[in-house]
């Protein structure tokens, strides 16, 4: 599986991975869900919001566990960030059946679309659709970055754009949902284990910063008259650093676009976009209030007008306790040692699901902590202990 799914979308210059929503990548992504489902006579479906799931037992029975991840990548990815998770639960239902396990409740297999927003700039927005976290009007606002909106990449996908929206009657199937992810930091490798549950995702959001200046030339315009947007940006993002620091959080503008982006030119607009995150509200709050506080007493210096625009926010996720206790018990029977309890950073789907039913995450060790970059890394043997966890775990919750 591994094989076959690695060379779809990946780069031949950088080696990282560009499997944009709704791409031709995104497609091959899909076929390969779809050929691993069939192989397995699993029956495949593809919900209203795109997302695909293979059925094993009868979805309509209810109670069903579900575990899955997603399969596109943010710009220049890894290859195991989303990806390690299907394939780690295709692995461990063959694993199941090579156990000749008797299940009692449908399992099903998911891979939800676009969850690292990397093309409309919004992330897991397969699965807030599905949850009423994202309404049909928003979801069709979206433009990518070639002024291409949502539903007509979607249609030019082959598929209907006009269906999309909550789908209570889905969720009310799922019993619990279970996701494998690759660890996006180096927790299990400073412990020596190599799986671990997650306890909380991190409160998080993107922010973006409009910097409107005024063109000039760059070799004619004094210093003095400039009205330069870029001078605001450039000590915002020394902000950013700043006031992360103090707080014991993490704020990083990675993106950036200028108007009119010419090497003589003074631009007109600097637009940068914020990523912050924090291990709590409270601490969230005051990193970026004392950005925008910075951002604008540097705009104000140089006589910059700035715009600051919440474009999402996901509020911190505490997984239900009950399923982690439940699936540490089962973790702790194998070699009665205890998995370590992790909080993270990073979003998943798991994380917008959790308001809804109840759901849980397993991490595999990453040994340089590298994530969202072609250095991304985990060990084969590090791999299968995870299909092996999951294995254990699935066995546990749907074969009672």
């Amino acid at each position: 599986m591994w094989r076959d799914l690695k060379p779809i979308g990946q780069d031949t210059a950088t080696h990282g991975y560009r499997r944009y929503a709704w791409t031709g990548a995104d497609a091959d992504c899909r076929a390969w869900f779809v050929q691993q489902a069939q192989s397995r006579g699993l029956a495949y479906e593809l919900d209203r919001n795109g997302n695909q799931w293979a059925w094993l037992g009868d979805p309509a029975a209810g109670d069903a566990v579900v575990t899955g991840s997603h399969l596109d990548s943010v710009p220049d990815g890894g290859a195991f960030d989303g990806p390690l998770g299907v394939v780690s639960s295709f692995a461990a239902l063959d694993e199941l059946r090579a156990r000749s396990v008797e299940f009692t409740r449908p399992l099903a297999i998911v891979n939800f679309g676009d969850e690292e927003g990397a093309r409309f700039g919004l992330a897991c927005v397969g699965s807030r659709l599905t949850a009423g976290q994202l309404t049909v009007e928003a979801a069709h606002r979206l433009r990518d970055g070639d002024g291409v909106t949502l539903p007509q990449a979607m249609e030019a996908a082959g598929y209907d754009p006009y269906g999309i929206g909550p789908d209570p009657e889905r969720l009310a199937r799922i019993g619990a949902f279970v996701e494998l992810h690759v660890e996006q930091g180096r927790a299990l490798d400073l412990t020596g284990d190599a799986v671990g549950l997650a306890s909380a995702i991190w409160p998080h959001g993107r922010w973006r910063f409009d910097f409107r200046g005024e063109a000039n030339h760059a070799g004619t315009t004094r210093l003095v008259d400039r009205r330069d947007p870029m001078l605001s940006y450039a000590e915002t993002v020394l902000a950013a650093r700043r006031e992360a620091e103090l707080a014991g959080a993490v704020a990083t503008f990675g993106k950036i676009s200028v108007e009119p982006n010419g090497v003589n030119a003074i631009p007109s607009l600097v637009r940068g976009w914020l990523d912050s995150r924090a291990a709590d509200q409270d601490t969230l709050d005051t990193v970026v209030t004392g950005i925008e506080k910075a951002a604008r007493e540097y705009a104000d210096r140089h006589g910059i007008d700035l715009g600051v625009v919440r474009e999402s926010f996901t509020p911190v996720v505490e997984f239900e306790h009950a399923l982690r206790d439940e699936l540490g018990t089962i973790l702790g029977a194998r070699d009665g040692r205890s998995a370590p309890v992790l909080g993270t950073g990073a979003g998943h789907d798991a994380g917008i699901l959790s308001g809804s039913v109840p759901t849980a995450m397993l991490f595999v060790r990453n040994p340089t902590g590298v994530s969202h970059s072609p250095a991304e890394y985990a060990a084969e043997d590090d791999c299968l202990a995870g299909v092996t966890a999951l294995a254990d775990v699935l066995e546990g919750l749907a074969c009672r």
